[in-house]
This record gives structure tokens, sequence and C-alpha cells, in this order.
């Protein structure tokens, strides 16, 4: 009897053992799966292997590319007329910047009314003494003369004119003033004069400055420590006050052969694109140089990370129904390249926008 009631107790064990375990066997665990509308929401880019970069960060200043602007020089002494524009003001090739009134330039005008009236005379005797020549009674070598008299007489006057183009003149000859023209599409970045002011041409002294601001240079120092880690062609990234969440790419043009004596840093100088004129001269620029490191390592973008309880995260995808959180170790980040040891393979798939979403989709 007591083995029956054994049998049957052990018979009821096994009997909800088995409907217990074919219960639990019907519940599934859902996997997260992205969605078209989430699918279009997210980026995917893939782990690669390079070489580690190196990050220096300097600091620096905006200035004008030397080898992009015009300075404009007075070419006869005067007294400034007008001044039509000053600094950051846009002007296009051709226009007038400025009107001086010179005694040069008038002195060049009564020189051409003086050889224009020489001009009127030789051109008489020219014309009188081939006359002459027809009739048999001047000489071929007084028509000879005649012709070289008239030929001196435009000689003289196309040199006064070509003097009076080139100091720019006007045609207003009694007045004997002249014009300073730019000779480029740009933007005055300097101005020495106003109206009423006295120059002399030979006081060597600019009146204008114009730069097409197109693209710009930035100086940063290095100190004599890090001067093994800038080489000129490397990559740099500026940043300014004005615009600090806008990188602007460049690369290292020169280096400076000398230290400076009073602060021994070494000067380079960075060509940089400024066609929409976010930089201008005198600001203040962050210049991070990167440089090749030794060694390689896998690398992803800085912004796929996702960092949670002082660990950090990426969002590897496989399939739109296959996603995982894998933690990876950090070994440097330079910018927004993070090279890392450990959690990826070089290959693997990892979401670089909005993975925050689907990484707490996944976890929860």
């Amino acid at each position: 009897m007591k083995q029956f009631i054994r049998l049957s107790i052990l018979l009821i064990l096994v009997v909800f053992i088995g409907c217990k375990e074919k219960k639990e066997a019907k519940v599934e665990t859902k996997k997260f799966e992205l969605s078209d509308t989430m699918l279009r929401m997210i980026s995917i880019d893939s782990v690669t292997s390079s070489n580690i970069d190196d990050a220096l960060t300097l600091t620096g200043e905006i200035t004008f590319n030397e080898n992009n602007i015009n300075k404009i020089f007075p070419r006869s002494s005067g007294q400034v007329l007008e001044s039509r524009f000053t600094v950051g003001d846009k002007v296009t090739k051709g226009q007038v910047l400025a009107v001086i009134r010179s005694a040069d330039i008038a002195g060049n005008y009564a020189e051409m009314n003086a050889a224009n009236a020489d001009i009127i005379i030789a051109k008489r005797q020219l014309d009188n003494q081939e006359t002459l020549f027809k009739s048999g009674i001047a000489s071929e070598k007084d028509l000879t003369e005649a012709k070289q008299n008239y030929e001196k007489a435009l000689s003289v006057k196309s040199k006064i004119q070509s003097s009076i183009t080139i100091n720019g003149g006007i045609n207003t000859q009694s007045s004997g003033n002249y014009n300073i023209i730019s000779p480029i599409d740009g933007y005055i970045v300097e101005k020495k004069i106003n109206q009423g002011n006295f120059i002399r041409s030979d006081m060597g002294e600019n009146l204008f400055t114009i730069s097409d601001l197109k693209n710009v240079w930035v100086y940063a120092n290095v100190f004599e420590a890090d001067i093994p880690k800038v080489k000129e062609g490397y990559e740099v990234a500026v940043t300014t006050i004005a615009n600090p969440n806008i990188i602007i790419k460049g690369k290292i043009d020169k280096l400076s052969e000398v230290l400076d004596p009073t602060n021994k840093t070494l000067r380079v100088r960075i060509v940089l694109n400024n066609s929409d004129l976010l930089l201008k001269p005198e600001m203040f620029a962050k210049v991070v140089v990167y440089n090749k490191g030794g060694g390689t390592a896998l690398r992803v973008p800085t912004k796929s990370l996702i960092t949670l309880n002082n660990k950090i995260f990426v969002v590897k995808y496989i399939s739109n129904k296959d996603l995982q959180v894998s933690e990876v170790s950090v070994l440097k980040t330079v910018g927004e390249i993070t090279y890392l040891n450990s959690g990826v393979n070089k290959g693997d798939k990892i979401i670089t926008r909005n993975q925050l979403l689907v990484f707490q989709q996944l976890i929860n």
C-alpha cells in the first residue's frame, strides 16, 4: 500500500513537472526588431583598422593669406578729395576707392596741352613741306625733317599720356585729379587715408589693403617639446570662439625654421578654405594637429559610443532582427575617431546615429 502511494505521488510529480516545462516552453522572449521608420532614422558604419593617430592642441590666430592680398600705394602726391569705402566693405575690380587732387597730375595735363599744340604746329609744317616738295620748291631734306618733327611731337604726347594713365589720371584735365582703383574683387581689410589727408608718393605707406578672403592663414605656436609632433602636410581641425561647433579642416602648409626668441615657440602656418567667410582676420582659433602614431588599432566614430555606469558600449547591427549591445574598451579618442582595444572586430557594423534609442530598447 505504501509502495502504491509512493508510485502515485511520483507519477503526480512527473505529470506536474512535465506540464510546467511545457508551459514554460511556450513563453517566447521577444527580440527588438528595427521598423522601417527606425531604419530611416539610424546610420550604420563599419569598424575599420588603421594607424593610431595622435592629437596636439595649439592656439592660433587667423590672418590674411598674404598671397591673395593687394596693397595699394599712391602714384603721385596730393590731397584726398574723396574716400568712398571703409574697412570691411566689399569692392569690385575697377571700382574707384578714392579720388586724389595732385599737382603732379595737373602738371602732366599741362604738358599734354603743350604737346597737343606742338603736334598741331608740326602737322601744319609737314603739310606745307609736302606741298612745297610737290611743287619742287622744298627739298627732300626739308620734307624729311618736317616728318621727323611731327613724329617727335606724337611721341612726346604718347609718353605724357602713358604717365597720366599709369598714375590713374581721369579725363578732367583742368582738375588734375586721379583715381585710386581696386585691382581685384574683395574686401577692404586695411585703410590708412581719409578725406582731406595729404599724401606723398615717397612715404612708402599703402593707402588700402584688399583681400578676397576666400582662403586665410592660421598661425599657431608649437612649444619646443612638441616640435617632433608637427610636420608639413599634417591634417588639422580648426575651431573658433565665434563658431565652436563648426570644424574647418586644413593642412600645415609651412613650418618656420627658427624659434621665436621671446616665447621659444615654433610658428606653423595653416591654409584654410574660407568660401563662406566664417573666418575673420584677427580671430583666435583652436588648432588640433593630427599625426600618425605607432601601431594600428580598430577605430570607430566617436559619436557611436554610449556611456552607461562608467562603461562604454556600441550597438552592433547584424540585421534588422539581430542587434547586439557590445561593451568596448577604449584605447584613445582623437576628435571624431576613437580607437578600441576590444569589444568589436574589424568589419563589424555598428549604429552611429540614434543608437541610444536602439540601445534602450535592447537593454529594456
